[in-house]
């Protein structure tokens, strides 16, 4: 028996309760950070019912094929690039549900994890448009998890901070130095062009320049790469090896652990 079979049977076994879509409604649903074996069940049942998907770049292609028949609608947004507008977004929701569509808001990762979901919630609400929210898998922890660093420790870290580095080196930046007090370890999104602000930013509140630090890059796909560096030199790192976005930076001590995970794994192996 294949395993395409074997899962069709397990998915019959689990015969999962999901919520009807109803039409004129709009779902806000995380696709996961890229791998379509983080899309949860509510999400592909949701891509089977919709009559329009409003999907964004980061959302893999292949997640499309779970909506067959439905209007197809690319509102993908990359740093540097021609965007579609927030508000035009929020429109088209709102138009495509005013016309009774079952309409499907795809973004990659967790849609309110930076993902801008409760301002899309808000937009749908003031419109009088009924709404869910599906969670996905969020890209911190989808990368870390793929990159063989977890995201705590007991004796390692206490709390783990998201952030964003979107506003870096504006009015708007982050208190980095502030963070930085917590010796807690930092996970950033969107920070890839600003890695050598943040970085400096990180060192003046307290961080050793030898503090683990790492970028993943396109986590959990077939395109992933995980570079591994200390602070003091992760920019510079970054440059010489040509990571790009999409990509997330990790500092802290969880870093070091990857590296200890994997020299086992090595050790274990068989010869």
């Amino acid at each position: 028996m294949s395993r395409a079979v074997d899962l069709c049977d397990a998915l019959a076994r689990l015969a999962p309760v999901l919520p009807a879509f109803e039409p004129g409604h709009v779902w806000l649903a995380g696709a996961g950070p890229g791998s379509l074996g983080c899309l949860t069940l509510d999400v592909v049942a949701a891509l089977a019912a919709a009559d329009a998907v409003v999907y964004d770049a980061l959302v893999d292609p292949g997640t499309l094929r779970a909506a067959a028949g439905a209007e197809l609608h690319f509102v993908g947004k990359r740093r540097g690039a021609p965007s579609t507008p927030q508000d035009t977004i929020n429109a088209l929701m709102i138009e495509l549900a005013g016309e009774g569509a079952r309409v499907l808001r795809l973004k990659g990762g967790d849609p309110n994890v930076f993902g801008r979901g409760g301002e899309e919630a808000l937009a749908l609400a003031r419109a009088g448009v009924p709404f869910r929210v599906l969670p996905g898998v969020t890209a911190a922890f989808g990368a870390l998890a793929d990159a063989r660093i977890p995201a705590t420790r007991r004796g390692v870290s206490k709390a783990l901070i998201l952030a964003t580095g979107h506003a870096a080196g504006t009015p708007d930046d982050l208190d980095w130095p502030a963070l930085a007090r917590t010796g807690q370890p930092i996970v950033i999104y969107m920070g890839l062009a600003a890695i050598g602000r943040i970085a400096a930013a990180l060192m003046s509140g307290g961080l050793p320049a030898e503090t683990p630090a790492a970028v993943i890059a396109s986590a959990t796909t077939p395109d992933e790469r995980v570079l591994v560096a200390d602070l003091g030199s992760i920019a510079a790192r970054v440059a010489t090896e040509g990571i790009r976005a999409p990509a997330l930076i990790v500092v802290g001590a969880i870093v070091a652990l990857r590296e200890e995970l994997l020299a086992l794994a090595r050790s274990e192996a068989p010869a």
